[in-house]
């Protein structure tokens, strides 16, 4: 079953933020991972939005989006996101219905 990597995210230095942005891609699609969203700025129609982007990445499940998550190529480049933006990340099981 299906799994998603969802972010939302604040970037507070845009410059810095592309170095991270550059290098991401590779990354999730080596661990089978693909957007589905990309730093898109919702269209709020009820309530509050907590941060101004979202990101949505599909991987095949659970553990595919873990293994990318935590793998080396990518944990090199976190800091990277994490000093040019604030937010936070969840894996989450698709629906089976």
């Amino acid at each position: 079953m299906s799994a998603y990597l969802v972010a939302v995210v604040e970037v507070t230095d845009p410059e810095a933020y592309k170095k991270y942005a550059a290098r991401a891609p590779e990354t999730i699609s080596q661990y089978g991972g693909r957007y589905l969203v990309r730093g898109a700025q919702p269209d709020v129609q009820e309530g509050e939005w907590p941060l101004d982007r979202l990101v949505v990445l599909e991987f095949p499940d659970v553990e595919a989006a873990r293994r990318f998550y935590h793998s080396p190529e990518y944990q090199e480049i976190v800091p990277l996101r994490q000093a040019a933006s604030k937010g936070a990340v969840a894996i989450l099981p698709g629906y089976e219905g």
